[in-house]
């Protein structure tokens, strides 16, 4: 049986992060990343993540992001356990203090 290996990261280490331009993928519903989310963020909602996984590539490393943690750390027990590559963002949207878009 294979376990969740993930990082989690704070809000402020994901800002020092995006001069690298990492992958940020948005696990909210479109309609809650429409009301406002990181500017190079993608959407992909928990509730249709299984279906889209295909759109993950495996070989980078995805930071995961929801409103405030839980979903975004949900995505990462399921990612990780398929062989993804991923960082959870604790606190998400609601501790992100960087620009927002929407």
């Amino acid at each position: 049986m294979l376990f969740a290996k993930f990082k989690s990261i704070s809000t402020n280490e994901l800002q020092n992060e995006l001069a690298k331009k990492p992958t940020i993928v948005d696990v909210r519903e479109d309609f809650e990343y429409r009301a406002g989310h990181i500017p190079t963020a993608v959407n992909l909602p928990l509730s249709t993540l299984g279906n889209q996984v295909s759109r993950v590539k495996k070989s980078q490393p995805w930071y995961l992001i929801c409103r405030s943690g839980a979903r975004s750390k949900r995505a990462a027990m399921m990612l990780s356990k398929a062989g993804y590559d991923v960082i959870n963002v604790k606190g998400g949207m609601n501790a992100w203090n960087g620009p927002v878009q929407g």
